[in-house]
């Protein structure tokens, strides 16, 4: 019998960084889904992967009247037409509704600038700094949806410096997201060949 081979999707709307290193991790990375034009699509097309832009602009753009369930659709049937057995949200700044987790349930990563379950939501980096906690992190977890709540799969603790400001903060933590995300991917992806979900992927945890 063949190996299995696991597709890898990858959602980004940003710099692309964290798709660069998931490709120089040489992940299956067989598709990269943006929703708006970024440097990730050139990232992803340079890297002579199939990019697809599904621009948020066709459904609403940023306003009130975005139609976040026909926008999640359409990223839905792109993923499903590619066979897609893996997602992995890397800096996607749009949050997806049911039909997307329907699709691939269980199956779809995200990582978060906090040491979840602590500073859920859109500021992490910012509400850490407000909490005046010394030490905050990355995480990598299932996402579900309910925001920022699925199952934890990695965590890597970052120091919080005195002065710190938002932006120092991040891109600290962003160094580590960069090794962590692509490690815990490549672990649900074996997990994946072998068990056909990630119910039985173990959780890590990495110390500052």
């Amino acid at each position: 019998m063949s190996a299995v081979t696991v597709s890898l999707a990858v959602l980004a709307s940003g710099s692309g960084t964290i798709l660069e290193a998931m490709l120089a991790e040489r992940l299956p990375v067989t598709v990269v889904v943006a929703d708006r034009q970024c440097r990730a699509v050139e990232v992803g097309r340079d890297a002579g992967v199939d990019t697809v832009v599904v621009d948020r602009r066709a459904w609403g753009g940023f306003g009130p009247g975005f139609d976040r369930r026909g926008f999640t659709e359409a990223v839905s049937e792109v993923l499903v037409s590619r066979t897609v057995d893996l997602v992995a949200m890397a800096g996607f700044g749009t949050v997806l509704d049911e039909p997307v987790h329907r699709a691939f349930p269980g199956r779809i990563l995200n990582t978060h600038p906090a040491l979840l379950p602590a500073f859920p939501g859109w500021h992490g980096v910012e509400d850490a700094l407000a909490a005046g906690v010394a030490v905050t992190g990355c995480t990598v977890h299932v996402a579900t949806l309910e925001m920022d709540a699925g199952p934890i799969l990695a965590q890597a603790e970052v120091p919080v410096h005195e002065g710190d400001t938002p932006e120092l903060l991040h891109e600290r933590i962003k160094q580590v997201e960069r090794r962590l995300y692509p490690e815990t991917v490549r672990r649900a992806c074996a997990e994946l060949e072998v068990n056909g979900s990630l119910d039985r992927l173990v959780p890590q945890e990495v110390r500052a």
